[in-house]
């Protein structure tokens, strides 16, 4: 398995929905918020096998200070093969240095964030108004 990991903005909203419905985001039930929000994030963080979108990363900042991850979704026949990780590598090259990187995650993700360095952020509650229903 050949990945390349890019930061193209250059890829078809069908492809994005395709990974989104793939991992039943619910965001995929809004293709045209998730595709301009994915196109204005700071950081766009995308994996490739040849011409298939395998994974993708954003982040949102302010560029200096404060850096959320809000996605990063990898196709399900390509978990546990290193691509997540790949991703947020890239990430890392940018936000290293940061003051404070931020991210929310639960179910199986939550062990993955472990292992690339992230940890519970102190007596913190995570804490939303959500539109989706998977959650």
């Amino acid at each position: 398995m050949d990945i390349t990991v890019s930061e193209t903005r250059d890829i078809p909203i069908e492809n994005i929905m395709a990974l989104y419905r793939a991992n039943q985001w619910s965001s995929a039930d809004k293709p045209e918020a998730l595709y301009k929000g994915l196109m204005k994030s700071h950081s766009l963080v995308s994996a490739w096998e040849g011409n298939k979108l395998v994974g993708i990363g954003n982040a949102i900042s302010d560029g200096h200070l404060v850096v959320y991850y809000p996605h990063l979704l990898v196709l399900p026949d390509y978990h546990s093969k290193g691509i997540g990780h790949m991703i947020m590598d890239k990430m890392q090259e940018k936000y290293a240095g940061f003051h404070m990187q931020m991210l929310t995650a639960d179910g199986k993700a939550v062990d993955f964030y472990k292992k690339i360095g992230f940890s519970r952020a102190g007596q913190t509650e995570p804490m939303w108004i959500y539109d989706g229903e998977e959650h």
